[in-house]
């Protein structure tokens, strides 16, 4: 019987249990996708061939939708924006969830605001827990390779041109 040193032993029990799995983290898209709560965000995503952007080097903010979020568009909305006619509105919407660079919670403050890659602004409060416009971020600095997620609770839709 061989007897292995405290730290062969360190060494092998966290090699088995995956401890030493890639220490890169994943970029947006794959942060997104692994959460497990962002599947409609990710089709659409991919509909509005946004998917390798989001996987670009950034870094980028995301506000991010819940597939709750999604939900509670009204019926049909979710459906007409994904059709491929829509892709230019659905686009739109998506870039209106994105801002250049990375906005840690710490960097927020109450009433500043933020020129999204959709070209308009949103509207960050934190004298109520911390809003981006009318949506609440229930889950914020959710760090990726390439920028942060802060989970919001609304999708939002930019204003009319």
């Amino acid at each position: 019987m061989t007897l292995l040193s405290p730290r062969t032993m360190v060494l092998a029990v966290a090699a088995s249990t995956g401890i030493f799995a890639s220490a890169q983290a994943a970029d947006i898209v794959d942060t997104a996708v692994s959460a497990g709560q962002f599947t409609t965000l990710a089709a659409a995503l991919g509909a509005a061939g946004l998917v390798d952007a989001l996987k670009g080097d950034g870094p980028f903010t995301v506000f991010a939708p819940t597939d709750d979020a999604f939900a509670a568009l009204p019926a049909g909305t979710v459906e007409d924006l994904l059709k491929p006619e829509n892709k230019d509105k659905l686009t739109a919407v998506l870039t209106y969830h994105v801002v250049a660079g990375k906005v840690m919670s710490g960097d927020l403050s109450d009433g500043m605001t933020a020129t999204t890659l959709n070209g308009a602004d949103v509207t960050i409060t934190t004298s109520d827990g911390v809003k981006v416009n009318d949506a609440t971020v229930t889950s914020a600095d959710i760090e990726a390779s390439n920028g942060v997620i802060h989970v919001i609770d609304t999708v939002l839709l930019p204003p009319s041109r």
